[in-house]
């Protein structure tokens, strides 16, 4: 097939690709500024999987209902 004859059903899986790798730096960003966080108050590196582990205890549910909201109001 001719690059510029590419189905719908590989155009949709193409924007779901996107959209999950996009949904994936955002998290990942706000995981590194909670690490970063973290660390400042225990004044020491406190180390990824610790601020992961805290993070999605404490915040990503809220964070991701804030963040589809937005999206939906966009």
């Amino acid at each position: 097939m001719p690059p510029d004859q590419h189905s719908d059903e590989d155009r949709d899986s193409a924007r779901r690709s996107a959209a999950a790798y996009r949904d994936y730096l955002a998290e990942r960003d706000e995981i590194l500024r909670h690490k970063w966080i973290l660390s400042e108050a225990a004044g020491l590196d406190v180390g990824f999987e610790a601020a992961l582990l805290d993070w999605v205890n404490s915040t990503r549910t809220t964070w991701r209902r804030t963040r589809s909201k937005k999206s939906a109001d966009a």
